[in-house]
């Protein structure tokens, strides 16, 4: 072989080469797309700050104990890990990755030296590894959508709007201006409740961004599920209702004044809004089975397949939970505090 054939045989090799890292470094640094219908967590989780949220065996929660840090752990509350430092809420999870606000806690270097906290909108893997900042801003809720995470967003000089993003940080845009809550997501439609001119329920469909008007109730904080809008009814002091969207009939299931709910199968979890006899309550999803869950102000109700967790109004800890299913026996999240103990001894 000439040398003239020995070059070009050594840069045809090198071609190949650089080629096939080029493919790889391509193919490993492609986000996979979601099915267009994957939700990130339930209604009912989001609308209570979604501090927890379940998906293909494995429990992400934001621990009350360490300021809110990203954990997981089994449904049973074994093999608790913890992922970072940052303050974080409205947790989504779906296909290969971990979606959610951070609060506060990330640090870079900003003027005279000082650190700063970076608010906004951070994926990870399941892990909690290879974190990737998606959106740097304050959020009031977030819900993925398909491949696109919707996100409520509040700036200083702009006011709230609706905006999105797609989980590989491309085609960042403004849906809508005003609040508009993404937290319903049901079979390619964002159910909301107006906020500017009605309190009508509204529905964005996802793959236009237009909306239209369902139903002309006077609503809040809807969640749909099984053919039924579950909602809190303004007008009537904010008492506990749903609406059939097949016999277009309108079912009171309390009368109590409640600030805040949620739904998961077959049950309703609710806190009850009374001066003299407050109480976080349970139904089923017909209104049937009524109880009482602890007596008192509680808040950031989040449900499991195991456990619904909760706290005290204007309380972080002690986090409070009982059984999802069977009955009530409210205990203290305890496995939350030893893992949040063992993180500060490791620190120390």
């Amino acid at each position: 072989m000439t040398s003239r054939r020995k070059n070009i045989f050594f840069i045809i090799i090198a071609l190949v080469v650089l080629s096939a890292i080029l493919v790889t470094v391509i193919l490993f640094g492609r986000i996979p797309m979601n099915d267009d219908s994957a939700v990130g967590n339930t209604a009912g989780n989001l609308y209570n700050g979604g501090y927890f949220c379940e998906a293909d065996g494995r429990v992400y929660f934001a621990n009350a104990y360490d300021n809110y840090a990203l954990y997981s752990m089994n449904p049973d509350e074994t093999d608790l890990v913890k992922f970072n430092d940052g303050s974080v809420s409205s947790i989504n999870a779906a296909g290969n990755y971990l979606y959610y606000a951070q609060v506060s806690g990330g640090t870079v270097s900003g003027e005279a030296g000082k650190t700063v906290r970076i608010s906004g909108i951070y994926r990870s893997s399941l892990k909690g590894k290879s974190v990737a900042g998606l959106d740097r801003c304050d959020i009031v809720s977030m819900q993925l959508c398909g491949n696109y995470l919707y996100y409520e967003k509040y700036d200083k000089q702009t006011g709230t709007s609706l905006d999105k993003i797609r989980i590989d940080k491309k085609d960042k845009q403004t849906v809508a201006e005003g609040i508009i809550s993404p937290n319903c997501f049901v079979n390619g439609r964002i159910y909301y409740n107006g906020t500017a001119e009605d309190h009508y329920l509204h529905a964005l469909d996802v793959s236009t961004d237009r909306s239209s008007v369902v139903w002309q109730g006077n609503i809040w904080n809807p969640i749909v599920q099984d053919n039924y809008v579950y909602y809190m009814d303004v007008p009537e002091n904010y008492r506990l209702c749903r609406y059939n969207f097949s016999n277009k009939v309108v079912e009171v299931l309390t009368n109590e004044r409640i600030d805040m709910f949620n739904v998961y199968d077959n049950y309703i979890y609710y806190q009850v809004s009374s001066s003299d006899s407050p109480a976080l309550k349970r139904m089923m999803t017909d209104g049937s089975a009524q109880e009482t869950i602890r007596d008192g102000v509680y808040q950031n109700i989040n449900i499991t397949s195991q456990y619904v967790y909760f706290n005290a109004f204007k309380e972080n800890t002690p986090v409070y939970k009982t059984p999802t299913y069977g009955p009530v026996n409210v205990t203290i999240f305890d496995a939350a505090k030893e893992a949040a103990l063992e993180s500060q001894d490791l620190k120390n």
